[in-house]
């Protein structure tokens, strides 16, 4: 039986009729076409899968869509602050060559700016690595990524 869900995806109202089994990511990418968001593992192990639920990173694998009946979600299509600008995050991974195949990118940067909204724009180190362990990236290690959310976290200062 479908069932029909409202929220609000990258500041636009959309809605949709979809199965109660339905997870986020699956209304996200094969309803509403917005494929930034990924599909690594399906587990909650790898962070592909990351976007904004009412301004907190979740990981959209294991959040059924029914449940953001009313909410609003911000995907990696949505992070950008205007037509042809990167985020200061966005930025920041191009910058530092914080990405290769470039898979685990989204859910990278959707994490990084909630780590700075939870952490704030000063982050060392250690607290970035401890911060990342929800998200693999299977390229690289790390180096470049961490000096990326360094440097974003920095950029984002008001």
């Amino acid at each position: 039986m479908l069932k029909k869900v409202s929220l609000t995806v990258n500041g636009k109202p959309v809605s949709a009729e979809v199965e109660g089994r339905t997870l986020l990511v699956q209304l996200l990418r094969e309803h509403l076409r917005l494929t930034g968001t990924h599909v690594g593992c399906d587990t909650t192990q790898c962070g592909c899968c990351t976007v904004h639920l009412d301004g907190k990173g979740v990981k959209s694998c294991t959040v059924l869509a029914l449940a953001c009946d009313g909410s609003t979600v911000t995907t990696i299509e949505g992070l950008s602050p205007g037509e042809g600008k990167l985020h200061p995050m966005q930025e920041a991974f191009r910058e530092h060559h914080a990405l290769q195949c470039g898979f685990c990118t989204p859910g990278m940067i959707m994490s990084a700016v909630d780590m700075v909204k939870r952490k704030g724009h000063d982050l060392d180190e250690r607290t970035v690595r401890e911060q990342l362990e929800g998200n693999i990236c299977r390229c690289t290690g790390y180096h470049n990524i961490v000096k990326a959310i360094q440097a974003g976290a920095a950029a984002m200062k008001p």
